[in-house]
């Protein structure tokens, strides 16, 4: 019987599971806005990585999975540099991932903007974007 969720590599069956970072908090100053420059906003960030987990599940042991103080380390860097595009900064997120994080085949991130200045009452504004590791 073959899962859903599994992928094969002659003949071999490589069980990937998800790791998911929620609502990462920050304030940045992304926009293209001067004023967004000067002032900044809060932020929220969604991280999602797709990785195989079956080494750590078996061995109880951080070393064999993805540690998510370095997810968020990397999300907290790159929010921390001005873009005038959340696609930019989404982008850096992703490839950063994919580049320090060899088990990772697939991140998805999506960044919103609370309250932002589009001449509404809005809650937020979100992009996601995904990158596969090819």
């Amino acid at each position: 019987m073959q899962l859903s969720r599994s992928k094969h590599y002659k003949n071999k069956i490589i069980k990937m599971g998800v790791i998911k970072l929620k609502n990462i908090r920050t304030f940045s100053y992304h926009g293209c806005m001067i004023e967004e420059g000067k002032i900044g906003s809060d932020y929220t960030v969604d991280l999602k990585i797709k990785t195989n987990l079956q080494k750590s599940a078996n061995t109880d042991h951080l070393a064999d999975t993805v540690d998510y103080v370095h997810l968020n380390k990397i999300v907290t860097e790159e929010m921390a540099i001005r873009s005038h595009l959340l696609e930019h900064v989404a982008k850096r997120i992703n490839i950063r991932v994919l580049a320090e994080i060899e088990t990772a085949e697939k991140t998805t991130v999506w960044v919103s903007k609370i309250n932002p200045p589009i001449g509404g009452d809005v809650e937020s504004v979100t992009i996601k974007m995904t990158e596969i590791r090819k």
